[in-house]
This record gives structure tokens, sequence and C-alpha cells, in this order.
């Protein structure tokens, strides 16, 4: 197939992906007919292996990034989905508002790709890794100041109160893992131990978290109230699935709604409040149940008054060596030797 003079190279790759699809279909007269699927068929077969294999948030956002993708490639079959489609998929997001969202839409269709080439039904090639995700935004890690902390604690009702004690001291991601306790399974407060177990742990593993006083004292005020088997449960004994409202009312009720804290920043206070105690980055890691070190790695920011009273401590340590050096003593000669001058 001959390309005039004027023919862009993406105008070139894509004729060159068409024609290749063709070929995997049978269509050009040359080679076996390979196996192909429908988009829509594949979303089906892969949202099925989803909900056996993956957490339910995690299929809710597989579900939210394939509705978005059918959206655009819904009646295509896979082998006709080329990088050039895909790149036009990511332009649109873009001009849609959603440039971070895509990136995880983009990340699902390859994902999905990769699902049918493992299943063997589809032999065809995976367009995504072509495009060149788009470049996301440094977001501020935010944590809580102790000032702030106080604030938060003196407003909040009991059950509030406990949680945020408790996030603090554990780092535990609050919908996943503390909202998921359960008094029997998982609090150890003779032994001053909490257990995530590996079904709501991110990263797939059950670990084991000390327990400070103030946990422990925070629990044995939960265990009071409790009217079920979880730790934070509903006066009808079921367990919340999210407490992010009456904690954003709380926010606001303090003066912090507009400052970027949210139920995350506990789990971001615990992190950074042991780097600032100078505790090694691979027990923070181990504490809080990241399964890579690099994710840690960004928690080793301190807090503005962290910052001023390390170059205090410059300061300090030249004062303390001027004014402590000791004094050149007498020398006292000798007998029968000259002092000297």
């Amino acid at each position: 197939m001959r390309l005039g003079k004027n023919i862009s190279r993406s105008v070139a790759g894509e004729l060159a992906h068409v024609k290749r699809a063709a070929i995997l279909k049978g269509e050009a007269g040359i080679g076996r007919k390979r196996k192909d699927l429908p988009f829509d068929q594949a979303r089906q077969h892969f949202e099925k292996w989803a909900e056996a294999n993956k957490k339910p948030r995690t299929v809710k956002s597989y579900k939210e990034c394939l509705r978005r993708l059918a959206e655009t490639f819904s009646g295509n079959r896979l082998s006709a989905i080329s990088p050039f489609a895909v790149e036009r998929h990511k332009q649109a997001r873009v001009q849609a508002g959603a440039r971070v969202r895509c990136n995880r839409e983009l990340a699902v269709l390859k994902t999905l790709f990769n699902y049918c080439q493992d299943q063997k039904v589809y032999e065809g090639s995976n367009p995504v890794p072509e495009v060149k995700l788009l470049k996301e935004p440094k977001r501020r890690l935010r944590f809580l100041e102790h000032e702030e902390e106080h604030k938060l604690l003196a407003a909040a009702p009991p059950l509030l109160k406990n949680l945020i004690i408790l996030g603090v001291n554990t780092g535990l991601r609050i919908r996943a893992e503390a909202l998921a306790l359960r008094w029997e399974e998982d609090v150890d407060s003779p032994r001053g131990v909490l257990t995530v177990q590996a079904a709501y742990a991110k990263n797939g593993q059950t670990r084991a978290v000390p327990l400070n006083d103030r946990v422990l004292t925070a629990l044995a005020e939960l265990k009071r109230t409790s009217r079920g088997s979880y730790v934070f449960s509903k006066p009808d004994g079921q367990p919340y699935k999210s407490l992010e409202k009456p904690f954003t009312a709380l926010c606001r009720q303090v003066g912090l709604a507009s400052t970027g804290v949210s139920l995350h920043t506990l789990r971001h206070t615990f992190a950074s409040r042991l780097v600032m105690a100078g505790v090694d980055l691979r027990t923070v890691q181990e504490l809080g149940g990241w399964s890579d070190l690099s994710m840690v790695q960004r928690y080793a920011h301190v807090s503005p008054s962290h910052k001023a009273e390390a170059v205090r401590r410059i300061a300090d340590s030249f004062h303390n060596a001027i004014h402590n050096t000791p004094q050149q003593a007498d020398v006292v000669p000798l007998a029968g030797q000259a002092a000297s001058v």
C-alpha cells in the first residue's frame, strides 16, 4: 500500500493499524483469521473477572472507567481500537476536564486488553502502551498540626473523636480498614495489638499494628457503647460504610473545611509524625501497610515548624561550640625547665 508524500506519520500509523486489523480478522485475503471480539463483550468478561478477583471498591472504580470507555469504543472490535483512537479518547477526556481520571481509564483499558490476551480470546496487540499518559500534578500531602488535631477532638462527638484518635495513632485506612474492624477477630487490647486482615488491607497482607495508650483508651470507650460486632457500629449494630460526611461537617465547624483536610489526612498525619520523630522509613512502611517503599518516601517531608526547629539547631550548635570551648590551661613548667615564651 503506497502512501502519498503528504501523509503524516500519525495517519500512516492509523492506516497501518486498520490494515493489520483486517489481516487479524481474515479480511485481507492473507493469513489465518485470528481471535478477536467486540469491546462490549470483552467488557462483560472483564467485569465478571474483576467481581470474582478484586475488592468491591476496585470493581466499582473499574466499572466507572469502563462506562466512560464504552462511550468511545462501544461497537468496535478490539482489533479496531488503535493507539490513535486511544489518543483521541484521551484528548476528549482532557477537554471534558477529566485529566487525572483519564489516566485511570487508560490503565483499566490496558488491563482489559491484557486480560483478553491472557484468556486467549484476543490475539491482537494492546494499543494502550503506545499512548503517553498525562502528567499529573503532585498533590501536597496534607497532615494535621497538633493544634489542628486538638481543635477537631474538642468539637467532635464521641464516635468521630475516637475515630480521629485511632487514625492518627495507627495509620489505618479509614473506609477500607478501620470501619471493617471487628472486636472478636481484630482487637486484642490486653496485648495492645490490632490486626488488619488481608481481605481489607490494600496490599493484600495481614498486619499487626501496636496500640498506644491513646488508642487503648479510645477503644475502651467505643466498647462501652458498642451495639454489635464491629468497632465502629451504628445503633442497630451494623457497620458504617463511610463517615466522610460527618467528618467534613466537623472540619467545617472548626474552620478546616477549606484547608484540604479529609479522613485520609489522618493516615498522612500518622506517617508524617513517625518520620518527624526519627522512625526509619522501612518501619513506617510496615506499620502503615504500604507495599512499596517508594510510597513512603513521599512522607519524608516535615512541617514548617519542624523545619524551623531544624535550622535553629544549627545556630544553637554554633553558639554552644563557641561558649563552651575550654580555655587553654596555664602551663606550669617542671622543675629545672624554663617556661616557654
